[in-house]
């Protein structure tokens, strides 16, 4: 079942972050269109899965995850053979927004799939397991299709990406986890109640931030690396590849976040992110610098993520389906949001600003997190 689960966050990621290495080749199809602009694609995409995972996902807790995950990839891949033969850029823009669609549901499903099947004690090393699926989508998925959108056309990824996703479906239809739930639980109803639950705003809060630094720089890392920089669309499919293999290198080290815990690990990791924002903003000119520094910044990605959707799963087992709901809707309103505002910040200074930006984005985080870790060590001490 992991195996399975973390194929769907690979067909789902690599639909979600495949556009920025090849914006550049797809807005040639469009008359009078600029990668900026099929970049408006991304944007739609986030807009769907923030309203999707507020108001649909929610609705999972009561159908069963795995049922919501199998209609999920239906959707997903009538949204990718849409993208596939989109005649116009605001057609392409309006099979994303489905995709989103799609997605909003998947992601919260997967995730609290992957929470049910751990054991206890190894919930953070499974789901470090499950997000090894984001490395699959940037190493097979955003890698190659870069390779194949040089070689063939851009239309094949999104082809390739459809037959991926309904033959997911198939083979979770199969596995018999995609039965109708037993009854209602406690989430079911609205996915605002949750945030009556204790420390879910501040959560929600990191959230919005660490998602608005990562989708503002990444959807603008490829257009500056073709068109700013001069590389070729394969070459720039190598930042994707570097991010990947930092993503997926890390994994081993999930197990010290179960071992250590949130508020010790969260200090160390939301500091390495931002020296990662840092370092690509100081390389921004240097192509080879770029995709050096990429590795670490999926190394430091990895590890936030894991902290950030660990610590949402074990607020309230009966309410996942709420709780990553919202967390979905605020992660890709941020991606609608980043997306969006750095556009013309990319335009105007370029990506050396949208890393630094980025980089701001992620200090409150990490300012909070070590006075939280300061606070926790100062009562251990008044205990002791």
């Amino acid at each position: 079942m992991i195996v399975l689960l973390l194929s769907a966050i690979g067909v789902v990621g690599a639909n979600s972050l495949v556009l920025s290495p090849i914006a550049g080749d797809v807005a040639v199809s469009f008359a009078g269109a600029t990668a900026a602009d099929v970049m408006l694609a991304a944007a739609a995409y986030g807009a769907g899965t923030a309203i999707s995972a507020l108001f649909l996902a929610p609705r999972a807790d009561q159908i069963g995850l795995g049922r919501a995950l199998l209609g999920a990839l239906v959707i997903l891949a009538i949204a990718l053979c849409l993208s596939s033969a989109a005649p116009w850029v605001w057609t392409l823009i309006f099979a994303q927004g489905l995709a989103g669609l799609a997605a909003g549901v998947a992601l919260p499903a997967i995730y609290g799939l992957s929470a049910e099947v751990a054991e206890k004690g190894k919930e953070s090393e499974t789901l470090g397991k499950v997000l090894t699926g984001w490395t699959l989508s940037l190493v097979l998925g955003v890698t190659f299709s870069s390779v194949l959108s040089d070689l063939i056309h851009w239309r094949a990824v999104f082809a390739i990406l459809a037959a991926v996703a309904i033959s997911l479906a198939g083979l979770l239809a199969r596995s018999g986890r995609a039965a109708p739930a037993s009854g209602g639980t406690e989430g079911a109803r609205s996915p605002l109640k949750a945030l009556a639950l204790p420390g879910l705003p501040p959560r929600l809060l990191t959230v919005a931030a660490y998602m608005v630094a990562f989708y503002g720089a990444y959807a603008f890392l490829g257009p500056h690396l073709t068109q700013g920089l001069g590389v070729s669309t394969t070459f720039a499919g190598l930042s994707a590849l570097f991010y990947g293999i930092g993503f997926g290198a890390v994994a081993p080290l999930d197990r010290l976040i179960d071992r250590h815990g949130e508020v010790k690990s969260a200090p160390f990791i939301f500091a390495v992110l931002t020296l990662a924002y840092v370092g690509l903003a100081a390389v921004a000119e240097n192509a080879i610098g770029l995709i050096v520094v990429c590795t670490v910044w999926g190394a430091a990605n990895h590890l936030g993520l894991n902290l950030l959707v660990g610590s949402l799963t074990a607020l309230r087992p009966g309410q996942r389906g709420a709780i990553l709901g919202l967390y979905s809707a605020v992660t890709y309103a941020a991606m609608f949001v980043g997306t969006t505002l750095y556009k013309p910040l990319f335009e105007l200074q370029g990506f050396t600003w949208c890393a630094v930006v980025s980089a701001i984005c992620i200090l409150p985080a990490a300012f909070h997190a070590t006075a939280r870790h300061r606070r926790q060590a100062m009562q251990a001490r008044g205990v002791e």
